[in-house]
Formats: structure tokens, sequence, C-alpha cells
């Protein structure tokens, strides 16, 4: 790769295999062993050798990279300026094509980012983690900075014996300096959105890590500004999952790859490695109506294997001229489907993995869906409950089904369908599938009036799929009652017994 370099870099930034090596003036060369992110036309972050060290490397291509190379150099330098501990620069300058600019840093051992840890921690310790990410924060607007693409990732956290973690922050391109101007909203609202990358169910520590905060800072701690920093973090939480569920995986980006012309609309997910030409071509795999799930006027539902994995195609059908005319215009229930999962996703809550939306169209008009997800060998709720007789595992579905629910309460998401066989259990835990008829509520007094009522629904029609077996219907509403008033004793408008639970 040397003559060509820029060309195979603009290629993998779309997709394709790792390892090639990039040729450095007066320098070793960077051999590339893993391309572990991709921003289409823009950016690659690479893991590999240098020098005969482990390192990461940024390759700055396209039109801009010069631009965003010196913003990202200069973001870790400000870092570096204020003593905030993030990886060092071994190498950053132009590549021997005179077009790729590279930043190379130094690999941190035995470090994971933040977002990756959270995952696998239980409470206390994500409270201990996101204590250290708070008074990292506080460094940094003691330092006048504001990290501005605020996401877990983008702080490594390296594991020691005998000590505490130590915090990374990446990303130099995010760095900026505070403005002049409203300090403390700046402030405010960075923390905030620190928060809203917390799991819903940690909202109530929020009070605590704000007062944290202002110890930190050496400032009065204000009831007011608390208050704010909670309002904010809903907001924030709500606009980054509405903009990344509702645009962002609607074009190219790390996660999707997107492809469209006068004919179709095809959104791929980056880990799906199926051709374009076999998404294009759906039809057959429903062909016969005998290997279907599901053979309806409203859907035809198969489970078939496309990039040698099980998957699910469910494809809505046009069912006469009229409803064709109707939907031609209209947001089909493929493209909702695929914007809901990515919207769990976002929110960390389990749903079958979104693979492909496919659009037959005619210029702007809308034909014939197709929306592909995982297929999910696991029981439904209704079946796990028929087939388990173990108390202490029907007890632990029984809470884990509560939790989510109470999730999709606080983040004022209704599913709209809540039949049993719309929620699989994986390893005790829930997966909702089936999200055409999902919607977020967020805003005015009405909206969250409006909400509420949905969320009833969800409950009622929850707790009909077991009209007739008594036995679950108390271990569930004992699950449910221990849910909401142990996390929420101070509601008023009781959820629970509108819903009949209690």
């Amino acid at each position: 790769m040397s003559e060509s370099l820029i060309n195979n870099l603009l290629q993998l930034s779309s997709g394709g295999e790792s390892g090639f090596s990039v040729g450095l003036p007066g320098s070793p060369a960077l051999f590339c062993e893993k391309i572990v992110r991709r921003v289409p036309g823009k950016r690659l972050v690479c893991q590999g050798v240098w020098a005969q060290q482990a390192v990461y490397a940024k390759l700055f291509i396209g039109n801009d990279a010069a631009r965003y190379f010196e913003r990202d150099k200069r973001g870790v330098e400000r870092l570096f300026k204020a003593g905030i501990a993030s990886p060092a620069i071994l190498f950053s300058g132009l590549a021997e094509d005179h077009k790729t600019y590279v930043i190379i840093f130094e690999a941190i051992g035995e470090a994971h980012n933040a977002e990756e840890i959270c995952r696998e921690l239980d409470a206390p310790e994500r409270l201990k983690l996101m204590r250290r990410l708070v008074q990292t924060v506080a460094f940094h607007h003691q330092a006048g900075l504001l990290q501005t693409d605020l996401y877990l990732k983008n702080f490594l956290v390296q594991q020691t014996l005998n000590q505490e973690d130590l915090i990374y922050t990446l990303d130099g391109d995010g760095i900026r300096s505070l403005s002049p101007l409203f300090q403390k909203h700046q402030k405010l609202h960075n923390l905030a959105t620190l928060f809203s990358k917390m799991d819903v169910l940690d909202d109530g520590w929020i009070a605590a890590h704000y007062e944290q905060y202002c110890l930190q800072l050496g400032i009065t701690h204000s009831p007011v500004d608390a208050a704010e920093v909670w309002v904010l973090t809903q907001k924030i939480r709500h606009q980054v999952a509405k903009g990344y569920a509702d645009k962002k995986v609607f074009r190219n980006c790390t996660d999707v790859k997107v492809m469209k012309n006068f004919k179709y609309f095809q959104a791929v997910a980056s880990t799906f490695g199926v051709e374009n030409q076999v998404l294009a071509s759906l039809d057959p795999f429903l062909a016969d109506a005998k290997l279907n799930i599901k053979n309806g006027n409203t859907c035809t539902i198969g489970k078939v294997t496309l990039a040698n994995q099980s998957v699910v195609i469910k494809r809505y059908n046009i069912k006469s001229f009229w409803h064709g005319l109707n939907r031609a215009f209209r947001v089909s229930r493929a493209e909702k489907s695929w914007a809901n999962a990515y919207r769990l996703i976002i929110s960390n809550i389990a749903t079958a993995k979104p693979l492909a939306l496919v659009e037959a169209r005619f210029g702007c008009f809308r034909r014939r869906a197709y929306y592909v997800s995982e297929y999910i060998d696991a029981p439904d709720v209704m079946q796990f409950f028929a087939q388990s007789t173990k108390l202490e595992d029907r007890q632990t579905v029984a809470r884990n089904l509560a939790t989510l629910f109470y999730k999709l309460y606080l983040l004022k998401f209704s599913h709209g369908d809540c039949k049993a066989s719309n929620i699989k259990i994986v390893n005790f835990a829930p997966v909702l599938i089936d999200l055409d008829g999902m919607q977020a509520h967020f805003g005015s007094v009405v909206g969250d009036w409006w909400f509420k009522r949905k969320h009833i629904k969800d409950l009622k029609r929850l707790m009909r799929n077991w009209v007739n077996d008594a036995e679950v219907t108390a271990l569930l509403k004992q699950a449910f009652v221990l849910e909401y008033t142990a996390r929420h004793p101070d509601e008023d408008d009781r959820i629970l017994f509108r819903a009949g639970i209690v």
C-alpha cells in the first residue's frame, strides 16, 4: 500500500479486511493489525505495532484531514498541559503519500474503555467508577476544558492492584476551551451529558455525584443547580437517543452502511457481511409459506440463513392499491423497527440485533419494506414460565421483567404490543422484539399524561398473558410492586394500581 494508500484507506473506512502498513517519512512504518473504528471517508482508528511497541493510531483522510488532524493533536496537547492523563503521542505528521495524516498513541496496558467496563459491573461498582469519572470531568473544568464528545468510551480505565483505577481521557478532537461567557451553564450541561450516559436506573445517584463535583471544584452545592442537572440529564439522554435512532443510523456511520438509488434504500449493520444483491432480492427467501413463521396479510415473517447466520426477515406487505398509495408517503413500519431497535440499544435495553432495513422504492415513493434482525433461539416469556420448575429461576425472571418495564417507564418508551411472544428470555433476562409499534414520548405535560396511559396499557397487556395462571400472576405482581415501589416510593400517579397490578 504505497502509491494507492489514500484510495485503499478510503475503501477501508467503509469496510474491508484489516492488516496493512503505512510508510512514515524518517520513521519506522506503522503496521495496522486491526481496525477498531471507522468513520467513512474521514478517519480510521487502528490497533497495531510501531517501532516494536504496541500502539493505537488515527489515520485522517479526505478533504478535511488536515483540519481534523490539527484539532485532535491540539486537544491532546491541551490535556497534557493541564496535567490530565491521556495516552502519549509517539508520532504525528504526514505519511509517505503526503495525503494521509497520522497520529500514533501509546497503548495503555490492562485497560478498557469505561463503556465496556460498565456493562460488566454491579451497581456498587458502577457507582465507584462514576465517582472517578465525575472527578475526571471536574479536572477538565478546573483546567478550563470541555470534552464535547462525552461518551463513556472516550474514557480509558486502567485497572491496577491495591490502588485506584487510572482514568485516561481520549479523543483530543472533542477537547475545547470553556467559553468566557455562560461558563456555569456549560459546566452543568457537560456534567449532565456524562450522567446521561449512565443507565437510567442509576439516575438516583445524580444528586450525590453533583455534590461530589461541587466539593471537587470548591463551589457551593445548590439544590436548584442539582435539580437543573437532573432535568438536563433527561433532556440530553432523549436528544442523543433521538439523534442516533432517528437520524444517524439512516446514513453512513461507524455502525451502519447505507446504499440507495431510485429503486431501493438499504441500511445495513456494519457487522453484517451480507451482499447487497442478496438484500435487493429477499422475496425468494419467503416464497415457501410452509417454512415461514407467519403468513399474514399485514406481514410475512421467515427464519432464514444469511451471511452464515440465522436471521429473521419481516416483510411488510402491501395489501391493496389503496393501501400501497397510503403507505407510499409514510415512514414504513420496517423503518420504525430499525430506529426503535437502535433506540433500545443506546438505552441499554436488550433487543434482537438490527441487521438490515430494505425498502423497495420508486423515487421518493415507498413500496414494500423489509426488516432483518438476528434470530434469537430462546423461549418466549410464557414458554419459560411453563417450562421452568425452579422457584428461584422464576423469581429471577419475574424481577428482571419488572426491571425492564420500570426502565421503559423511566425512559418514557411504550412498546404497544406486550404479548408474551414479543418477549424472549435469554439467560434469565428479557429481550424485546417486534418494535414497529414502539414509541418514545418526551416533552409536554400532555405528552407525559399520554405516555402513562400507554405504559398502563402495556402493563395490562403483559398481565393478560397469564389471566388463567394464578401462580405466575402472583409472582409477577410481587416483582412489579417490589421494583416500582423500591425505586420510586414517592410515585403519586398510582401506575400499578391503574394497571390492576395492586
